[in-house]
């Protein structure tokens, strides 16, 4: 039995999604564990938003093809329409909605970083926040419409996914609480330093005073 024109789009459109979900992974993963501060070891400072930004684009494009994939695919029917507007899909609703809020997040980070200079850095900044909440929201829609990532190496790769996002997450979350009790601390001996010199100056002016004839 050959490869037939429908199985050849299943194929790609499941393909290119679990890619898609690696390399939106791999994007958030840099999101979380990289700042300005601190650039990506082995990696110049210059080097590490150019990554991201190769990434970024890159899921962009595996996501084009498996949503256009699975529009054209015959085995199911999945309007144009239903990949952007969510829960409209005769075909798995849910699960597609879920897709379809995902992808809609995703157009408008697009749509904002081609705007960055008018809508400003401020703006750009807030909005791009909704990058935290495209992945878990595609992980579910990936999890919910394929039956693949539900067994064998594909769930252990989900797993993968979610262990290192959380991983990640939890770091940083460690990371600043430590940072911020550090700051704490520094400033409150900064404090005790300078109240102890104002003791220290006033004794001496007690001392002083107490001595003239």
């Amino acid at each position: 039995m050959g490869l037939t024109a429908s199985t050849a789009l299943w194929y790609t459109s499941r393909a290119t999604g679990v890619v898609a979900l690696v390399l939106l992974t791999l994007v958030l993963l840099l999101g979380i564990l990289v700042n300005r501060r601190r650039p990506l070891p082995g990696l110049p400072r210059f080097a590490t938003p150019s990554l991201h930004r190769s990434l970024s684009l890159l899921a962009v494009a595996f996501v084009a093809v498996h949503v256009l994939t699975a529009i054209a695919d015959p085995y199911v029917t999945i309007g144009v329409l239903a990949v952007v507007i969510p829960f409209s899909s005769p075909y798995k609703p849910f699960w597609l909605g879920l897709g379809a809020i995902s992808l809609d997040l995703v157009i408008a980070l697009i749509g904002t970083s081609l705007l960055r200079a008018r809508i400003g850095r401020r703006a750009w900044r807030a909005i791009h926040w909704l990058a935290y909440a495209c992945w878990p929201i595609a992980l579910a829609h990936s999890l919910g419409s394929s039956t693949d990532l539900r067994s064998g190496w594909l769930l252990w790769l989900a797993i993968g996914c979610i262990v290192a996002v959380t991983s990640a997450a939890g770091w940083r979350a460690a990371s600043a609480v430590a940072a911020r009790r550090a700051a704490d601390r520094a400033a409150w001996r900064r404090s005790a330093g300078g109240q102890g010199g104002a003791v220290l100056a006033g004794s001496s002016v007690r001392v002083g005073s107490s001595v003239r004839p």
